[in-house]
This record gives C-alpha cells, structure tokens and sequence, in this order.
C-alpha cells in the first residue's frame, strides 16, 4: 500500500512539472533566426514573423529554399546548412512559441 501511495506522488509530481509552462530551451540554431526574423509582432519588417507558425509550413519553405524551388537571397544557403531533423526541431520549437 506504501509503494502505491508513493508512486501515485511520483506520478502527480511529474504531471504538475509537465503542466507548468516552462518553455523548451530552443534547438541548435534556431536563435539564428532571430537576427532577421522578428519575434514580435510590433516590429514592422518585410520578414515574416516565424513565431507561432505553423511547424509544417516552416519546414515545407526551409525544404523548398534548400532544394532551390522557392526563390532567395540568403535563405537558401542558410537553410543548406541545416539536416532536415535540425529544420523540424526549430520549426517545432518556433511554432510552440508566442
């Protein structure tokens, strides 16, 4: 009966620290991206904001920059930079942010 109460604890405690809200520590490279790309939606610039977007479009646009079929001025030798687990980690990360 003791062991039952104690990992009932364990597993309440482990809930409460997955509900708290505590952001995810961002992927390598993905605090590259906000030296162009606003992370607020105050500032006005002709680069789009990519906090709060949707993962898979971020991902679909980093793909296309990379292979050359959407048209670029630094972002296709950027994105060449990047594995594609690299780019759907920061996409993640960038679309879990507000």
């Amino acid at each position: 009966m003791r062991a039952a109460g104690v990992a009932v604890a364990a597993v309440c405690l482990f809930a409460f620290a997955q509900g708290t809200g505590a952001a995810a520590p961002a992927p390598p490279g993905a605090a590259s991206c906000s030296s162009c790309h606003p992370t607020s939606a105050k500032v006005q610039t002709p680069v789009p904001r990519l906090i709060g977007r949707k993962p898979v479009d971020i991902v679909a646009a980093m793909l296309a920059f990379r292979s050359g079929q959407k048209p670029a001025t630094v972002m296709d030798r950027i994105a060449k930079g990047f594995s594609e687990a690299e780019i759907r980690a920061i996409a993640d990360w960038l679309g879990a942010q507000q």
